[in-house]
């Protein structure tokens, strides 16, 4: 279970940063290990810098390519600072994500265009169709940057062959097709996952204290930059996070009324005596 071996990674990374200054490591034949962030946390929350990635089933193409090739892939990195909130930054290195495609599906929402690569070359924003169409094989999510090159689409490519790597050659696992979940006789099986992790101690360098005051300094210094015309306010990575949890934590988490309706559907398919507070407010 990748959310287990992480776990284990992390806390034996984080003991031996403490003695050597650095540590990394690399997990494969796993699972999908949930948020990357928390990952990273638990070396923010040990007052040092954790850096994680890993790779997944195919479903991003490459530059100029229509075949999904690659996972989602995220590069993540948690900084300690002197704030209430560390910089957090825990984003896929594709354009979208699966998950996000699906709350525009449940939302009865288009995917906005040039997210999405078919097998002509062209872009589609029919979520539903989006979802059935990919996992047919016939289109693709494409990396950070878009189609093609004019916008950058290879810089985000080059990002998502990076984790594909460290997740895979450091540890000798499976890549690229590898990873689909289909053994050669078309029936499923472990998708092998491969998750690399790094933890970096401030204390072997300038100290913390002289870290988190710099990092502070640079994310209070970017917010406080000259803002867009009609913007209200520039964010620095995990900033929405911090607010929302400020909020959520006493209030609770919003479900949208598709994602109630199948929680009921499940209740009631197996038959469980749970009422949901949300159901008295129809």
């Amino acid at each position: 279970m990748g959310m287990v071996a992480s776990y284990h990674m992390m806390e034996m990374l984080i003991e031996k940063a403490a003695k050597y200054g650095m540590a990394g490591g690399a997990v494969y034949n796993s699972t999908h290990y949930g948020i990357a962030g928390y990952w990273t946390t638990m070396a923010e929350k040990a007052g040092m810098i954790g850096i994680t990635g890993t790779n997944a089933r195919p479903s991003v193409a490459p530059t100029w390519g229509v075949e999904p090739m690659m996972g989602t892939n995220p590069l993540t990195f948690t900084m300690p600072t002197d704030e209430e909130f560390p910089f957090n930054f825990d984003c896929a290195t594709s354009t979208i994500q699966n998950g996000k495609i699906e709350f525009y599906a449940r939302s009865g929402k288009p995917t906005p265009e040039g997210l999405v690569v078919t097998k002509d070359g062209g872009t589609m924003s029919d979520s539903a169709k989006i979802l059935t169409e990919m996992r047919a094989g016939n289109c693709a999510l494409l990396s950070v940057g878009g189609l093609g090159e004019v916008t950058g689409g290879y810089k985000g490519y080059g990002f998502t062959t990076i984790v594909e790597i460290l997740s895979a050659a450091l540890a000798g696992g499976p890549y690229l097709k590898d990873l689909s979940g289909k053994a050669p006789d078309g029936s499923s099986q472990m998708y092998r996952l491969g998750h690399f992790f790094f933890v970096i101690n401030p204390e072997f360098f300038m100290g913390l204290d002289t870290f988190k005051k710099t990092a502070g300094g640079i994310c209070r210094g970017l917010r406080d930059s000259q803002k867009a015309p009609g913007a209200e306010r520039i964010y620095t990575a995990g900033e929405k996070e911090w607010l929302a949890w400020q909020e959520r934590k006493d209030k609770g988490v919003p479900v949208g009324e598709t994602i109630q309706k199948e929680i009921i559907e499940v209740r009631d398919k197996l038959g469980l005596p749970y009422h949901f507070d949300f159901e008295d407010q129809k």
